[in-house]
């Protein structure tokens, strides 16, 4: 499918009105979907089309493993293994997110800040390192999509597969957010027919031409929803990669989207499939994993390690040693480490950087002997983006154009900069438009509205606004910021589940502040038990001091709403009102209310230092 022919002009509008689709979304990621219905027996590895072979000429053959216990091919060509040394660049990438417009943001290294980004740019520079390469893979840490720009989301995802399909990628693992509208959908961009809103972009979509990996991600049968591992094949050497994402998967994620699957622990994945690829006599072996970690203090560069911690330094120690590679993602960091002689890398996110992995491979023994790798930021200066992936995304913003109406104006950027106690101006605009929504609405209007941190995925930028010369703010910038199609809910709690939920913040491993609206204040205290961060005392709407025994109408979202981000109280809220589309709330507000100021005023106190 040619990209100059794949562009439909009709039923552009559509999304505006129906991109609640998706989902919501916490820090880490979360899921979307409206939909509740458990995996169907038949809904297993063995549907997943099989990847065809490589096109680039490096490698001989493709073979996922399409099953929970599939065999890939288990013979080795060994007219070639003569022992000497055979050259495998690996190029990575993790969380592109469907940012596929340049520049995708910009990037420190080191004393430099670039633009970086964008998939023109990305198939430039991945053309660039692997030019003389005797060997090469493209492949991805997971979160390829979910959390997508408009000109993405407004057709299901369907062009950022598209466009990866262009850029050559062969092999992803999958992420949380592959998860966001829901397991289905997450098959139909493996195998590709139409969306159930029918082919608005494009007279058909085939789906990715490269297998999403998911080692971890069980059905109710004991397969695994999609393929485990895949092999390739390197002047007659095997390498194996396997590919998964965190186990925290489900909990993170909305539960009617992963209804039926189970997220098994990453070590004892890998370990498993490290075996099954050992049987067959594969020794090279390479983990695509969605899970990361991050550096304290400074880096010195893109490549510097720092003193990396979080799962994956767990993860990667307790796993088999003969995983020489782990290809990281899902904290959009970069880092480069040897953690107990294994490379361990990641690329930072919306694809500004590059990872350029270097293997040798003993042919006689198909062992990894040497690894390096240094992380390449994409910048925008240095090569020509390619001339294919440029005309197609020009093309699909001009799409994307036609609905985009301008919403409002704004004073000054209001950004997701949080400030010590976790509060943000974007956190507290948001809250403020779902209180906004909701508090008119008879004997059930909302009281407090609270936002998830997580889910406001980009600011509200217009350069050079002021007071007395507003920017003006358009529609795909509002989707921007809350992309993940939630509705809002309005429910009842007691002043002691408020309290609790406020307590569940701190619940989670890296905790994350709720955002609440205008009248609500409360204090708290980082370090100390779990259980005692918040004052019940402190907790107060429009100045007075929350009943512990008192009803309040909440509004949050749709995820928050089933639990999400830790906070399980909010699944037992009562009397419970499903309202409108959480974006298009926020745009009637600011639309209402332009031009927007900044609020800056304080909500939350942190009490220690």
């Amino acid at each position: 499918m040619k990209y100059s022919s794949i562009f439909s002009r009709h039923h552009l509008i559509f999304l505006i009105a129906s991109l609640a689709f998706i989902g919501a979304c916490s820090d880490s990621g979360s899921d979307n979907s409206e939909k509740d219905t458990g995996v169907q027996a038949d809904a297993t590895t063995s549907d997943v089309t099989e990847t065809p072979d490589s096109t680039d000429g490096d490698a001989d053959a493709t073979e996922p493993d399409a099953g929970a216990d599939a065999d890939s091919d288990a013979e080795a060509d060994t007219t070639q293994q003569t022992g000497d040394p055979i050259s495998l660049k690996v190029i990575a990438f993790n969380d592109l997110h469907g940012r596929l417009e340049a520049p995708a943001g910009r990037i420190t290294d080191g004393t430099e800040t670039h633009d970086a980004g964008g998939i023109a740019y990305l198939k430039a520079w991945a053309d660039e390192l692997t030019q003389d390469a005797d060997n090469s893979i493209l492949v991805s840490a997971g979160d390829i999509v979910g959390a997508t720009p408009m000109m993405s989301a407004m057709y299901h995802d369907e062009p950022t597969i598209v466009a990866l399909n262009m850029l050559g990628l062969e092999v992803t693992a999958v992420g949380n957010h592959e998860f966001d509208a829901g397991w289905e959908e997450l098959l139909r961009l493996q195998n590709g027919g139409c969306h159930a809103d029918g082919c608005d972009w494009t007279e058909s979509f085939d789906g990715a031409e490269f297998p999403i990996l998911a080692a971890n991600v069980m059905t109710e049968s004991g397969d695994t929803l999609l393929p485990s591992t895949v092999v390739k094949t390197y002047e007659g050497v095997k390498v194996g990669f396997i590919g998964l994402t965190l186990e925290g998967t489900g909990r993170i994620t909305r539960p009617s989207a992963t209804a039926g699957l189970t997220f098994d622990d990453e070590v004892e994945t890998i370990d498993r499939e490290v075996a099954k690829l050992q049987a067959q006599g594969i020794e090279a072996i390479v983990v695509l994993i969605h899970e990361g970690g991050h550096a304290t203090t400074p880096q010195t560069s893109v490549s510097d390690c720092g003193d990396v911690q979080g799962p994956i330094v767990d993860i990667v120690r307790n796993s088999s040693d003969a995983v020489d590679v782990f290809i990281s993602g899902h904290t959009h960091r970069t880092y480069i480490c040897d953690i107990e002689g294994r490379l361990v890398t990641s690329a930072f996110s919306y694809g500004r950087v590059l990872t350029e992995v270097d293997l040798v491979i003993d042919s006689a023994s198909g062992d990894i002997t040497e690894k390096t790798a240094v992380n390449h930021v994409v910048r925008n200066d240095t090569l020509s983006p390619n001339t294919d992936l440029t005309t197609f995304v020009t093309d699909l913003a001009t799409l994307a154009a036609e609905a985009d109406p301008v919403v409002a104006e704004i004073n000054k950027s209001i950004r997701r900069d949080y400030n010590d106690a976790g509060e943000s101006p974007l956190g507290r605009l948001i809250a403020d438009s779902h209180l906004w929504a909701t508090s008119e609405t008879g004997e059930d209007s909302a009281q407090i509205a609270m936002a998830n941190a997580g889910g406001i995925r980009a600011n509200l930028t217009s350069p050079g606004a002021t007071p007395e010369n507003p920017g003006e703010i358009t529609y795909s910038q509002v989707f921007d910021v809350l992309p993940f199609g939630n509705t809002l809910v309005t429910m009842t709690l007691t002043g002691a589940q408020i309290h609790q939920l406020l307590e569940q913040q701190f619940s989670a491993t890296e905790y994350s502040i709720v955002q609440v609206s205008s009248g609500f204040t409360y204090s708290y205290t980082l370090n100390t038990t779990v259980g005692n961060h918040v004052d019940p005392a402190s907790i107060k709407l429009n100045g007075v001091t929350i009943d512990p025994s008192a009803n309040y109408r909440v509004t949050v979202n749709s995820y928050m709403a089933e639990g999400g981000d830790f906070l399980a109280v909010l699944s037992e809220g009562t009397n419970r009102v499903q309202g409108p589309a959480e974006v298009e709330m926020f745009a009637q507000y600011l639309r209402l209310h332009s031009p927007i100021a900044r609020p800056d005023d304080v909500r939350i106190t942190r009490l220690d230092p």
